[in-house]
Order: structure tokens, then sequence, then C-alpha cells
């Protein structure tokens, strides 16, 4: 074991890698060395992000794939073990949310989505990166402060980021016995245009600016650091645990 924190001759997949937080650690596992599998629902965005890994010297693949489609998945995984042979650590990122209200008027179509993506996606992939995944190697799932608290306004996405907090808990024990440590980030207000409805409402981002410690929102490069942490053997004897990134918002 190591306290170095490097992914050199290791591969990682990250998904919904095409921007935001999920470009940001594929940027910055392949900064650390890694070969780097990068995964989103359209290929012209995720071929955007690993060309832009591959002119900084880095190591890359682009693979369009939706989460919430089980065939896909397992594509992926194929494709991945094709180009770079054995995987070492897997960033479930993708997530959805397409619903902003209420918690309950949500809509059954939207409700769905959210569930296929933000829980059926990690799950699916988790399978099939357990399936060839060795001793030594890491899950890093992403869920967000919401899933810690009360989400108003985005109820069913916090109910998600809660689910797979609990996922990942419980894979970490069940996994733990074969080597496969199995963490979670999450985040608070980032800048991305995922989270477009807060950052772009100057009376929500001002609520939630005077309310963390910091007095500000994140930015994705500062979320990518943990994911490498948690992904190199640096964190060899942490599993089942959370990472909050959010600024301080949380801590009282």
């Amino acid at each position: 074991m190591t306290s170095e924190i490097t992914l050199a001759d290791r591969t990682i997949i990250v998904t919904g890698a095409s921007r935001g937080i999920g470009e940001a650690i594929a940027q910055a596992c392949a900064r650390a060395g890694a070969n780097v599998v990068l995964a989103s629902r359209k290929q012209e965005g995720v071929d955007a992000a690993a060309t832009a890994i591959t002119a900084d010297g880095g190591s890359a693949l682009a693979v369009a794939c939706h989460m919430g489609h089980p065939d896909e998945v397992s594509a992926l995984f194929a494709r991945a073990a094709e180009a770079f042979g054995p995987l070492h650590g897997l960033v479930n990122n993708a997530a959805t949310n397409p619903y902003f209200g209420p918690m309950l008027a949500i809509e059954e179509p939207a409700f769905d989505k959210t569930i296929e993506v933000n829980l059926k996606g990690p799950l699916a992939a988790s399978r099939a990166f357990v399936a060839q995944a060795s001793p030594g190697t890491s899950i890093v799932n992403v869920a967000s402060v919401a899933g810690m608290r009360a989400a108003p306004l985005q109820g069913v996405y916090g109910m998600t980021k809660a689910a797979l907090i609990s996922m990942t808990q419980t894979l970490a024990h069940e996994l733990g016995p074969m080597g496969i440590r199995v963490n979670t980030i999450a985040p608070g207000l980032v800048e991305t245009r995922f989270a477009g409805a807060l950052i772009q409402n100057a009376d929500l981002l001002k609520h939630v600016v005077d309310r963390t410690p910091l007095g500000r929102h994140g930015q994705p490069d500062e979320i990518a650091g943990a994911a490498v942490y948690l992904l190199s053997e640096a964190a060899a004897f942490m599993t089942g645990q959370t990472i909050v990134l959010d600024g301080g918002i949380t801590s009282g």
C-alpha cells in the first residue's frame, strides 16, 4: 500500500463525463495517470471531453451510454475492457433531475426517469464492474447533500441520492470481503449546467450562499480531487463512507 495519491496504470470508468463534475473527475483521473473511459448519453459530448484529455497528454476512450439501459451499460464495460484490459475503478456520476417543484406534484414519467438513471444506472454499473473486478479496486458514487437532509423543490432527486448513499453502505459491507471499496461523494451546490435552476435564480442562489460558511458555491474541479483520492490506494482503508464537499452548509 502507499500513501501517494496516484492512479498510474489504472483504468477508471466515469459516467456522466461529458461536462460538469463528471468531466472534472475524468480530467483529474487522467492527470493522476489513469486510462479514463468517459461515458455519457450523447457521443458528441463525451467525444469532446475525451479529446480535451488526450490533447493534454492523457489516455481516454469515449463511449456513448444511457445508464438507464442495462444493455448499453454491459456494452460500455465490454468496450472498456477491450481497450484497456482490467478495470480498477468506477465513478457513478451520471444523474438526472427532470422535475423542479413540489415533491407531490411530480408526474410519473419524470419520477420513473429519475429512478432509472439515478438508481438503476449505478446499480447496473456496479454489478458490471464487480463481475470483473479484483481486490484493490474501488467504486465511487456521486450523491448530493440533497440526499442527507430535506430537499425542497428537488424531493425525488434528493430521495434517489439518499438511496445511493444507502446503496454505498450496503455494497461496502457486501464487497469488502472481495477487497472492493465503495464510497460516496456528496457535493453541495456546484456551478454546472445540471444545477442551472439554482445557480441562475438569484434569490435561490443567495439563499444557499448566505447559509454557506465559505460564502460561495463550488466549482467542478473542487469535487474531483476527492474522487481521485477514493480511487487511489491512499484510501485503501476507507469504505462505506460519504465525503461531503459543500462549503460547510451542512455543518450547522
